[in-house]
């Protein structure tokens, strides 16, 4: 199945003087769900789905645990997950202290079998413009 998009109008933020430019917005066709993904392998394994569920429930457990620990946690040619974070600076390093990093973020960095599927994957352009002031409304949703 293709990759759904339709075009949304947006403005340069830094730059209101400049005309507004058409860009591609993704769209969804709804969600997998863990107990879908879990059938799927079980349909393409031997593996049941009851053991599918519970090795990715041990999943769900043990990558954050190890995040927390610091470690990047690699997935051979899937990817890896790891740990950024974001604040405010500091003048000097002495100035520097933990209140300045006011989030701490997830990360996920695709290997080359995930960049290769998603990158060689279908387009299809399934409707018209969005008006720029709903495209502004649709980010901040995501954010």
């Amino acid at each position: 199945m293709p990759i759904e998009y339709s075009l949304a109008e947006r403005g340069n933020p830094g730059k209101p003087t400049e005309p507004k430019k058409f860009y591609a917005t993704a769209r969804s066709q709804g969600e997998a769900t863990v107990r879908g993904i879990a059938e799927r392998i079980n349909q393409m394994s031997t593996v049941s789905t009851i053991d599918v569920m519970a090795v990715l429930e041990a999943f769900f457990q043990t990558v954050p645990r190890e995040l927390a620990d610091g470690r990047i946690v690699r997935f051979g040619d899937f990817g890896s997950f790891f740990v950024s974070l974001q604040g405010e600076g500091a003048d000097s390093e002495k100035e520097f202290n933990v209140a300045l990093i006011n989030n701490v973020r997830v990360q996920f960095r695709p290997g080359r079998l995930f960049e290769q599927t998603i990158q060689g994957a279908e387009l299809r352009r399934v409707n018209n413009a969005i008006p720029a002031s709903q495209a502004r409304a649709t980010a901040r949703k995501k954010s």
